[in-house]
């Protein structure tokens, strides 16, 4: 059954279905979903948790075990479930089906998967979760460029603040899209806000207090084509102890958008017809910059240094070897215009 993500928080408040379905490519939202399982899982007594990662590797049997023994910890039971290629193969798509047709007694199992598109909604192993009285299928859809300046909003009742509409769109405008900076910049204003109500100016001073250093930042300088900046304002990141994993995420997310207007581009698509057919669609107020960089590759070129993110991506989990600051250093170049390599470190 499918169950939406805002009647999630009414729905664990009472007894708890046997299994549960997160899906989407939003991870804050997902995070969110997944926490507020867990969370009411805990309150109802399921003290022992176990979780499994689903990769390439993974011996279903497990599972499937670890459903039928005994707990020698609890009475209740969680079990994560993570399945992060978000197809579970022929072994997998057997053991969930089989999972599915008879749940174990006193346990929960959560299941966190990426976006699942229409026709792996139809396999056979998706449907038999997705259409199970006892299953709780929850979808979580982006949040478009209409809806953010919605969402912050009530991201910052939920905090206890309110804020003019100026203040809610400079917001909106800052984040361009990204969930997880909206939520930082609203907790951010709790903590510097005098008393609830937030104006704009409130907001200017916060943006002016932020980090120099910061991965939209970078990403502006990347766009731009400025390479010395990109480097140093990368290097700075390095130093204030940001993740790899989130400078890559940046970086990736703008390939993503520059190799899609490229390849709509390269088909006679006018331009700003190709911004607004992007998901999410590309803001009024970056497209001349976004719109500048796109022109430097064709489409099979941003397409490839995708690739290289991905590759950069897999060192980042210990899967490649390499280094990756190296790495992102030379991804940060080759998407400035410069058309050479860095050596391997």
């Amino acid at each position: 059954m499918k169950l939406a993500p805002a009647q999630l928080g009414k729905h664990v408040q009472g007894a708890l279905a046997p299994i549960y379905m997160v899906s989407g490519d939003e991870p804050l939202l997902c995070q969110e979903a997944t926490d507020a399982i867990r969370s009411a899982a805990r309150a109802q007594g399921f003290d022992e948790r176990q979780v499994f990662n689903a990769d390439p590797n993974f011996d279903w049997g497990t599972l499937l075990q670890a459903s039928a023994s005994l707990s020698l910890f609890a009475e209740k039971r969680l079990l994560e479930l993570r399945m992060p290629g978000g197809k579970p193969g022929d072994k997998g798509a057997a053991a969930l089906i089989e999972y599915s047709a008879r749940p174990a007694d006193d346990t929960v199992l959560l299941i966190s998967l990426p976006k699942l598109d229409g026709s792996t909604q139809k396999s056979k192993w998706a449907s038999a979760l997705i259409n199970a009285p006892h299953v709780q299928f929850v979808q979580v859809w982006p949040i478009d460029a209409n809806q953010l300046p919605q969402w912050i909003g009530q991201r910052l009742a939920q905090a206890g603040l309110t804020a003019h509409p100026d203040a809610v769109q400079l917001i909106a405008e800052r984040v361009e899209g990204n969930l997880l900076a909206a939520a930082q910049e609203v907790e951010k204003l709790k903590l510097l806000a005098e008393g609830t109500q937030i104006t704009l100016e409130a907001v200017q001073a916060a943006v002016a207090d932020s980090a120099r250093f910061d991965v939209f930042g970078l990403v502006d300088a990347v766009l731009a084509g400025d390479a010395t900046h990109a480097l140093r304002m990368l290097q700075g990141l390095r130093g204030e102890g940001v993740e790899a994993a989130v400078v890559l995420w940046a970086l990736a997310r703008e390939l993503r958008t520059l190799a899609g207007v490229a390849q709509l581009y390269g088909q006679g698509i006018a331009l700003d017809k190709a911004f607004s057919q992007m998901k999410p669609p590309v803001w009024d107020k970056r497209k001349a910059i976004v719109g500048k960089a796109m022109r430097r590759y064709t489409a099979l070129r941003w397409n490839l240094l995708l690739q290289d993110a991905q590759h950069l991506d897999a060192q980042i989990k210990g899967q490649a070897p390499g280094s990756v600051w190296a790495g992102l250093s030379r991804l940060v170049l080759m998407m400035t215009g410069q058309r050479f390599s860095l050596p391997a470190q």
